[in-house]
């Protein structure tokens, strides 16, 4: 039995039912643990407020693009393309919004929990990611698997929903780039005179910019996060399905389904590996009641062994080690349902050790982020040591080690590439079913975001629980467990980004393949008259990109420093402790900033491609996407990596090492730290959807694009 592709997509369509419901109980469950004292309440009010405001003003910025966008696409493409794109933009933003309401609830719990234990702190932390990466994998499969079956029969349906993956790239965009510039600026702007010039201790609730350094944690790295891998997930699926339509051979029916089916059964698997972490004893102990020959008893007996159990003298090593077994878990499961997926859908057996290669592809470039970012590993802790000697050799380390950081990555990717093209190619003896695999490989990778970015999304919620713990003055065991658990979060969130990144390329090189295709391009001439002019554009923009985003940071950080400043000398007794901070003040720069800030460069990762696509001609814009993904794919892990790597120096020190908090080595780490924060938190994590846009744009455009106004 071969299932139809109708059949592949209601079951995908199915399991996003399923994993909205999941969404819905966890929701109810985080919400129901305990908010703390009044103290820890009204400073998560204030945090949740802050979050909230800029939020909804950023989507009344975006709402504005969005309406023009679709304007445009409606009038010069088809109005069903308008429609996808607006679906997948109100899918995306409404993903990212969930998961952030969600985390500014669950950071105070997670202060609360940690009170407790660590092992509930952990749990209510990664229960909130949990539910940023089930809506984020839920919304775009209802989103997708809905167009489709609304235009199902349409010759031209995937060309209409590759609108939903542009759609998805425009939120993301702008959301990763206003909530990195508000994060950064006020996360430097609380650094620079707290730390640095006042010598107070991190979220110090004398610090006027600790409430936005808080808030910007959930805006930029929830949020932003969440809407990034929305969109990558969204086009592994579209690419492969528009690559399997393009084979045009019998089994194209089949090649459309099967990404589908392999995100439908990646939702189980990713529900699986966070059960991992989740799950209770007592959930267990429930289900056993049932006969242990039943088999809801037997599922119980063998689930039990797999519940992370956390005491409280665990270790960073032991925290990721609990993370790490719930990704491979959840690959473990996915490789044996997607196999079920592939013998279902009739296509060749290489296709299912594609995914295989995409998966460990996947594990491999966060392994590999992992140690470059860890502070039990070498590369940081020699961060770390360079502080002895000052800020300058903090910066050249940390430079040095993201510059390294980015082989191991580069080499991963290009091996799947390779191995991906070579499988299908054997499959099916075409260079059009190598390109394919290399889509599904991408598909293969992100079959298990549910947990994989559950596990990032955490971080800012831990973070915040630490800065709750210290502003409201909870006892040092609970701010020595936060602490832990926000290290944690450190590492998990670089290795998020390596992992996002490394499936932009993946996506990214789908969608240029599909571009091509679309645009019927025969061949590409490297040594063409517009070809290099393009490849030099292309490998230009990340480096525009980060200026702008940088300089952005700086502009709004400038601002934060002034105002802290200025309370600091006219705010009688702040720093004595009996004035208070004018918190709302930093809130309103970091906001009215981070909004005025982010239309350049957004507003670019859309207007270049097609200037270049009808200028120098649809061949030259190939060379752009070309050049684009690779400059911006190194630039990208090495602002990620070296950024992680300085925050994680600073962690390090401030365990004791070197002198400890307070040394001239942890001022130090301080500058190399705030230098990393623009680097990992907005210009590197926005650069992979930067790829991303800008491919789908020329995607979607395809077929306006000509020989160019400048055409030989």
């Amino acid at each position: 039995m071969v299932l139809q592709t109708s059949v592949s997509v209601v079951i995908a369509l199915l399991m996003g039912i399923v994993g909205v419901g999941f969404v819905l109980w966890q929701f109810r469950r985080v919400l129901a643990y305990d908010q703390g004292n009044e103290v820890m309440r009204t400073i998560a009010a204030a945090i949740q407020e802050g979050a909230s405001a800029f939020l909804t003003r950023e989507y009344r910025v975006i709402a504005v693009f969005v309406i023009i966008v679709a304007s445009v696409i409606s009038t010069f493409l088809h109005w069903q393309t308008a429609l996808c794109f607006v679906v997948g933009a109100l899918a995306s933003a409404g993903a990212g919004y969930l998961g952030m309401y969600v985390a500014v609830r669950a950071n105070v719990r997670t202060a609360a929990a940690a009170s407790r234990g660590l092992h509930e702190g952990l749990r209510v932390a990664f229960g909130s990611g949990a539910i940023m990466g089930m809506s984020v994998v839920s919304f775009s499969l209802i989103g997708m698997t809905i167009l489709y079956l609304i235009f199902n029969g349409n010759p031209n349906q995937l060309t209409y929903i590759t609108g939903f993956g542009f759609g998805a790239s425009s939120i993301a965009l702008f959301a990763r780039v206003g909530g990195g510039i508000y994060t950064k600026a006020a996360d430097v702007g609380a650094d620079l005179v707290g730390k640095v010039e006042k010598g107070i201790p991190e979220d110090d609730p004398r610090n006027p910019a600790v409430i936005a350094d808080n808030v910007g944690d959930n805006v930029g790295d929830v949020a932003g996060m969440g809407a990034d891998l929305f969109e990558s997930y969204s086009g592994s699926i579209i690419a492969a399905a528009t690559l399997g339509a393009a084979l045009g051979n019998d089994s194209a029916a089949a090649f459309i389904g099967l990404p589908f089916l392999v995100a439908a059964v990646g939702v189980i698997s990713s529900l699986f590996g966070i059960y991992m972490v989740i799950g209770e004893e007592q959930d267990v102990t429930r289900a056993s009641t049932f006969p242990p020959d039943s088999t809801i008893g037997r599922i119980a007996l063998y689930l039990r062994k797999y519940v992370a159990k956390i005491d409280e003298n665990a270790t960073l090593e032991d925290l990721l080690a609990a993370l790490r077994r719930s990704v491979w878990g959840a690959s473990v499961v996915i490789l044996g349902l997607s196999l079920l997926a592939v013998l279902l859908s009739g296509v060749h057996f290489n296709y299912w050790l594609v995914i295989l290669v995409g998966l460990i592809a996947g594990n491999a470039i966060a392994y590999a982020t992992e140690y470059f970012t860890s502070y039990t590993d070498k590369p940081t802790q020699a961060i770390a040591k360079a502080t002895q000697t000052g800020a300058a050799t903090t910066i050249i380390q940390g430079l040095a080690v993201g510059m390294m950081s980015t082989v191991l990555p580069v080499l991963i990717t290009a091996f799947a590439i390779l191995i991906s093209i070579w499988l299908g190619h054997k499959a099916d003896g075409t260079i059009a079913a190598g390109l394919y695999a290399v889509a599904l490989a991408g598909v293969g990778m992100l079959s298990t975001l549910g947990v994989t970015l559950a596990t990032d999304a955490y971080g800012p919620v831990a973070d915040n629980a630490g800065g709750i713990a210290e502003m409201s003055g909870l006892p040092k065991e609970v701010r020595h467990r936060t602490d832990a658990l926000d290290s944690l979060g450190n590492t998990t969130a670089a290795t998020g980004k390596g992992f996002a990144i490394g499936s932009a390329v993946l996506t990214a090189l789908a969608l240029l393949a599909a571009y091509v295709t679309a645009a019927k391009i025969e061949s590409l001439d490297m040594l063409g008259p517009t070809m290099l002019p393009g490849i030099l554009i292309g490998a230009m923009m990340p480096y525009l990109f980060s200026a702008l985003t940088m300089m952005a940071v700086g502009k709004a950080a400038h601002e934060i420093v002034l105002e802290v400043r200025r309370q600091f000398h006219e705010i009688p007794g702040l720093m004595e402790g009996t004035g208070k901070p004018d918190y709302k003040a930093c809130v309103g720069i970091s906001t009215e900033s981070a909004l005025r800030e982010m239309i350049l460069p957004g507003s670019l990762a859309v207007v270049v491609p097609l200037v270049v696509g009808h200028v120098l001609g649809k061949e030259a814009l190939a060379g752009l996407l070309v050049g684009t993904m690779s400059s911006g794919f190194l630039l990208a892990v090495m602002m990620a990596n070296a950024g992680g790597a300085w925050d994680n120096a600073k962690k390090w020190i401030e365990t004791g090492q070197y002198g400890g908090k307070g040394s001239d080595a942890h001022k130090a780490a301080v500058v190399g730290d705030t230098v990393g924060d623009p680097f990992k938190d907005t210009s590197g994590p926005s650069l992979n959807i930067l790829i991303k846009l800008m491919t789908i744009v020329s995607l979607v455009f395809a077929t306006s694009f000509g020989s160019g106004w400048l055409s030989f």
